[in-house]
């Protein structure tokens, strides 16, 4: 069967946990304390009511981004490590990639590129230029 709100059940599976420790406190508050009755059960009441008014801020957290690693990389800028003539290496956020300079183009070492496609494992970059906006290397 296939669910329409598959971040509604995802978020309600990370919950169950804590509802069930919930219920565990709220036994044991009535039997260890002899809290009255009403205090054990509106313990987990309450824990499910909170986690539920919480979902719509959180809701984005739990949908799944169906994107490749790859793709989340495009329009980010990064460094050559070595020249690419076509292909070398590329530091993006820290990390080595590899990659091939699009259009066949020569790259030298410690320019500014910017990822704009993969396949694979390895990247599809340009060389940036220096008139460019700077809005892609803020991001995070």
């Amino acid at each position: 069967m296939r669910t329409r709100h598959p971040a509604f059940w995802r978020y309600t599976a990370f919950q169950t946990p804590g509802w069930i420790l919930a219920g565990g406190a709220g036994w044991w508050l009535h039997r260890t304390l002899d809290a009255p009755l009403w205090v054990a059960a509106g313990l987990p009441a309450a824990w499910v009511i909170k986690d539920y008014a919480m979902y719509p801020a959180l809701r984005f957290a739990y949908e799944a981004d169906r994107r490749r690693r790859v793709e989340h990389l495009i329009g980010v800028v990064g460094t050559a490590v070595e020249p690419l003539a076509p292909t070398g290496y590329v530091r993006v956020r820290g990390e080595l990639w590899r990659a091939t300079a699009g259009g066949g183009d020569r790259i030298d070492a410690h320019a500014a590129v910017e990822v704009v496609g993969g396949r694979g494992l390895m990247l599809s970059v340009r060389r940036r230029e220096t008139g460019a906006q700077d809005s892609a290397a803020a991001r995070p």
